[in-house]
């Protein structure tokens, strides 16, 4: 296959965007890609990332390439998972304690922290509206996450989060309320999941 073909190839896989690594990875040279991407027309959104003419911009895949240890949580991960009423006004991410934040809240996005620990439980991946995969954590790590934080959210938000969770044929409660202990929300979990189960 030649590089061109390679690259269009990459392109169309990726929706519409290309990411030097990928173009590396394929043996492709930066030099070679360079000339790919004035050729083509390619708009950088990104340091390492390129978007065709014709693409849906997609805001939560240049984060998460840009960021690429964040993981969508809190508004942002009910949205993606199906359990939000609408799209989250603005983006939440969780980092690990001590991360650098700035680049991201300068964006507009809210960011949580959280000791190393906890950081790993229940990260998934969902699909964006615009097709890429983003990490995500999963619905039972966002329910404890929005129980924790419910003085700095809606509470209509947490409520039809925790009623289509507690509605889905997929929800897992052992994990949950395995969860729901690690981040000392237990309580307050059993008691909600008593009202609606």
């Amino acid at each position: 296959m030649k590089k061109y073909e390679m690259l269009d190839s990459l392109v169309q896989k990726n929706n519409g965007f290309l990411k030097t690594a990928d173009a590396v990875i394929a043996g492709v040279s930066r030099t070679y890609l360079r000339q790919y991407v004035q050729e083509k027309g390619l708009d950088r959104v990104a340091h390492g990332l390129y978007m065709s003419q014709d693409a849906w911009m997609d805001d939560m895949y240049v984060i998460q390439v840009r960021y690429p240890l964040a993981v969508f949580s809190h508004e942002t991960a009910l949205y993606l998972l199906n359990l939000a009423e609408r799209e989250p006004v603005q983006y939440a991410i969780t980092l690990k304690a001590g991360a650098n934040a700035t680049g991201l809240t300068k964006q507009g996005i809210k960011v949580y922290k959280i000791k190393e620990a906890l950081f790993d439980k229940g990260i998934t991946e969902a699909v964006s509206p615009a097709g890429h995969v983003v990490r995500v954590y999963n619905p039972e790590r966002t329910i404890c996450d929005l129980v924790r934080s419910r003085r700095n959210i809606e509470i209509q938000d947490l409520q039809v989060a925790i009623r289509a969770y507690a509605r889905s044929k997929e929800k897992n409660l052992p994990l949950l309320m395995r969860y729901a202990k690690f981040f000392s929300v237990d309580k307050i979990v059993r008691q909600y999941m008593e009202v609606l189960l």
